[in-house]
């Protein structure tokens, strides 16, 4: 046989016989997925909710069970962006065959999954999430009973030096500019400019700078130390199973204390959403009736509301010494209550899992799913993209239990180990040859 050779690029031919193109029998978690999907008949309900926002005439759209597979691909394989997706899909055949996509078709392009995010509402993204919750409700995967709920911060794609402010429109560069003109110095350089910024006070005001090009963004301090423009996300997991329920986006600079109560809301109207729709699964009627939070949540009006609504809370409690409940009775019964429910057993298991199940869906959804920079601006694009990524992590939760693992890399990742095991195994196992042991025997004499 003779070597080989790679061949030059030349003409490209007109016709390909599709019979002869290479094809492929899909990835196994994705086969899987899909079953469960089909099975739930997804396409269908995703067909009749987006319904309203096409045309039934001019050039044929994205079909919504593609549109929103494409997003749960952005979660299962770590992309950050619509334009990464589109590129995988086009490089992969088991994701053509995830997306029921034939080979002699084209896959969408960013631009197409754009256009069709935007045509579709927060609302049906949320209808969609909800739909995956129904899912799980389905199979045991959710109680709805105790719900903890925490927030963390989602850099935003845009660039502090790109702020203007808010009355003038003046570029924050500029701003710099004059005020050295002021101060004496006509043709200050990028050091000086820095001095001078360091020193003035609220220099990052955020009721004085915006970002033009992402105006629902808000100047912060990140966990890492950096200053940069954010968004708050905040999620309610359910500590009996690991589901989140409900997933909300803040400003950047609103408090946990002021957020909190409208997210438990939105798990509240998903829960009883799922309980109405689904009686015999379990799932609790009337919304959680336990909240367990960290101590940045802990304030008077946070612990009252929920014992008016029948719910327990949990709530760590900072050390604030003593304190003062003249003519705050309501207030001062529930702090207590608070603080007896912290101390007891069943309290302080529900606050280690806290740390445990919330982080986690944190983890997954922001680092490993990517989005913990959003390449996406202004809330209701972002918050469409959270909602699906969260419903893909739910249906993480389902796909381990059916292939063992969360995401495709984890079903990999588990099957390499156990063809390892199973070799490491029959090696130990393996009768040792009587001739080898003869001839050691010899070569010993």
């Amino acid at each position: 046989m003779s070597l080989g050779r790679r061949s030059r690029q030349g003409q490209e031919a007109m016709w390909v016989e599709t019979a002869s193109l290479r094809t492929s029998g899909g990835h196994p978690f994705y086969e899987r997925l899909n079953k469960i999907l089909d099975t739930g008949e997804f396409d269908g309900f995703a067909a009749n909710a987006c319904k309203p926002f096409y045309s039934k005439t001019g050039r044929p759209g994205l079909a919504p069970g593609i549109y929103f597979r494409l997003l749960m691909v952005g979660y299962f394989e770590g992309i950050d962006s619509e334009w990464g997706i589109a590129w995988r899909v086009a490089d992969s055949l088991a994701l053509r065959r995830f997306l029921g996509i034939e080979l002699h078709d084209s896959t969408p392009d960013h631009t197409t999954i754009s256009r069709t995010r935007r045509l579709i509402d927060v609302e049906t993204h949320r209808t969609v999430f909800g739909w995956v919750l129904k899912l799980l409700a389905e199979q045991g995967l959710m109680k709805g009973n105790t719900v903890s709920i925490d927030g963390t911060t989602l850099e935003a794609n845009a660039a502090l030096r790109s702020i203007v402010h808010r009355g003038t429109g003046e570029a924050y560069n500029d701003f710099l500019k004059k005020l050295a003109a002021e101060s004496g110095i006509e043709t200050p350089t990028r050091e000086q400019l820095a001095k001078l910024d360091r020193k003035r006070a609220r220099k990052g005001s955020n009721d004085e700078w915006k970002s033009p090009e992402d105006p629902d963004s808000r100047i912060v301090k990140m966990k890492d130390g950096r200053t940069h423009l954010a968004h708050k996300a905040e999620h309610a997991v359910d500590l009996e199973t690991g589901a989140v329920v409900a997933v909300v986006l803040h400003s950047a600079t609103a408090g946990d204390t002021q957020t909190v109560l409208k997210t438990l809301c939105q798990a509240g109207e998903n829960i009883c959403a799922v309980a109405v729709d689904k009686p015999t699964s379990g799932v609790s009627a009337d919304g959680p009736v336990e909240l367990v939070l960290d101590k940045g949540y802990h304030s008077n009006e946070v612990l009252r509301t929920p014992k008016e609504w029948n719910v327990r809370s949990y709530c760590s409690e900072p050390d604030r010494g003593r304190r003062r409940w003249s003519g705050k009775e309501a207030e001062q019964e529930s702090v207590y209550g608070n603080r007896r429910r912290i101390r007891g057993e069943r309290g302080k298991g529900l606050l280690r899992q806290r740390g445990e199940k919330v982080e986690r869906s944190f983890a997954h959804i922001y680092e490993t799913g990517a989005m913990r920079r959003t390449h996406l601006r202004r809330h209701p694009n972002i918050l469409k993209r959270l909602l699906i990524h969260a419903a893909a992590f739910n249906l993480g939760l389902l796909m381990r239990g059916i292939a063992g693992g969360g995401t495709p890399r984890q079903v990999q990742e588990r099957a390499q180990a156990l063809a390892f095991t199973l070799r490491l195994l029959q090696i130990l196992c393996a009768e040792p040859d009587p001739c080898e042991i003869m001839a050691g025997k010899q070569r010993a004499a």
